[in-house]
């Protein structure tokens, strides 16, 4: 019973009531109210469930020693073990339904993700270079597409201080800027949007480009779902019978999902697949470990790699354009296939999560809170996972994503894949066409080089999984 039946644990996460984890751990008894401290009750099933899986159980501070008049969340912050240093990534929401949605893709947004930079010398004002608009969103709907600049948000300059909560109203009117050759300026442009509830699709683009007697298939990837494992194995089949011989995955957006989703593509990029046999490990804490090898055997935490008919053969290398916003479920993919081929990185740091996490809830119904602990850490078959840390994989070419405005997906100059194109083909994409990325382009100082959301709140960098060990 391998990990392969329970590695929908996100390097994000799905939502667990604690009344799927009783195989192991028993329920915590209901317990009886308290009125002298409203938060007794539920900060000891937080810090009952936290003891059970959280990865550094044996850290915690004593029960007794912690204090339960704090609020929930406060008292789940509190238990964490070095919080924003070595747990970095362990969190808790309010509302167990809306974490849940979130972690499959499903927010309330406009639809867009941007580059925010100064507009002007005098560093005053900030304009938002359009990463992306979300297929479907509202923000597609309007017709905003990458490479439109953003300088005003219902009628507000945008600066380095207001730009992020400009987008907190559900009606939104945004005017749109042209760059002058020196600055980005307003036009008489603009476009009104609604939020609306939106599922992420995370195959955001793909294309064959063809150079020579090479066939370069290129895919954006924003988001590890399940819902499209289906959608990118159809990707791959019209890659292979395309004959597609190099490939560059843009995971530059993605910031993680379902650990079984990163499985599925990992096995169809692979060279020389060979199902069966190790892919990853995960490591949990003592407990759970002993718990559960006793119970399904040594290998229950090993991940193999998966029958895809559709693996594209024999690559012996793959390009990842990455940015600090690849995470967690992006990462693992890279770690799990650089064993096995060239894997070359072109872009920025990542974001450096090698640790995942599950959705703890409460079966009876008492509360709504949600908690999302981190519970296991990943390593690939060679046992390597070094990086956990805040540099993450360092670029084998570092490459600043600061060119504006940023041209189409897909296109051989665009700032990223040209730059695998030239390793690909030898020749720098721009030779053809030597204006495309020099005249009226301008380099910029940018302010956050992870490509934000609109909302920093549904920013979630992680790995999950939905099924615990051995189930199916």
């Amino acid at each position: 019973m391998k990990i392969k039946y329970w590695s929908l644990i996100i390097l994000v996460t799905v939502s667990f009531s604690c009344k799927k984890l009783t195989e192991i751990f028993p329920k915590d008894e209901d317990n009886t109210s308290n009125t002298t401290n409203p938060n007794a009750d539920v900060n000891s099933w937080i810090f009952d469930e936290m003891k059970n899986y959280y990865l550094w159980e044996n850290q915690m501070v004593a029960k007794t020693a912690s204090d339960n008049k704090l609020a929930p969340a406060d008292y789940f912050e509190s238990i964490l073990v070095k919080p924003g240093d070595l747990d970095r990534f362990s969190w808790i929401e309010e509302d167990v339904e809306a974490l849940t949605a979130s972690l499959q893709g499903i927010n309330k947004v406009v639809g867009i993700r941007f580059t925010p930079f100064y507009a002007n010398t005098e560093k005053t004002k900030v304009a938002l270079s359009v990463a992306y608009s979300l297929k479907g969103s509202p923000a597609e709907k309007a017709g905003i597409k990458r490479g439109d600049f953003i300088v005003k948000v219902n009628g507000q300059d945008l600066t380095s201080e207001n730009y992020s909560a400009a987008f907190s109203p559900d009606n939104l009117k945004f005017t749109l800027g042209d760059y002058n050759g020196s600055e980005i300026v307003a036009n008489s442009k603009t476009v009104d949007v609604v939020k609306a509830e939106v599922q992420t699709n995370p195959i955001q683009h793909y294309s064959i480009i063809e150079k020579g007697n090479k066939k370069i298939g290129y895919l954006v990837y924003l988001q590890f779902l399940t819902k499209y494992d289906a959608d990118i194995r159809n990707v791959f089949k019209e890659f292979k019978s395309k004959g597609v011989n190099e490939l560059v995955l843009d995971l530059r957006y993605n910031g993680g999902g379902y650990i079984s989703s990163s499985d599925i593509i990992s096995s169809l990029i692979v060279k020389n697949l060979k199902p069966g046999t190790l892919m990853s490990k995960q490591e949990w804490n003592t407990q759970m470990t002993s718990a559960y090898k006793s119970k399904y055997g040594n290998d229950v935490f090993d991940t193999d790699w998966l029958n895809e008919s559709n693996n594209l053969g024999s690559l012996n290398r793959v390009f990842v354009l990455t940015s600090k916003g690849t995470a967690s479920a992006s990462e693992l993919v890279i770690n799990n296939l650089k064993p096995y081929m060239d894997v070359i990185l072109i872009g920025d740091n990542t974001y450096g999560k090698n640790v995942g996490s599950i959705t703890l809830s409460d079966d009876k119904k008492r509360w709504k809170w949600g908690m999302q602990p981190i519970v296991l850490r990943t390593v690939n078959s060679l046992g390597q996972s070094d990086y956990g840390s805040k540099d993450g994989f360092t670029p084998t070419f570092k490459v600043t994503d600061n060119a504006i405005p940023f041209m189409p997906f897909g296109d051989v100059n665009e700032t990223l894949l040209s730059v695998a194109i030239q390793q690909i083909t030898g020749v720098a994409a721009s030779s053809s066409n030597a204006n495309a990325r020099i005249k009226g382009i301008k380099k910029v100082d940018v302010l956050n080089s992870a490509y934000p959301l609109e909302n920093p709140k549904l920013e979630i960098r992680d790995m999950y999984i939905e099924k615990l060990p051995g189930q199916k």
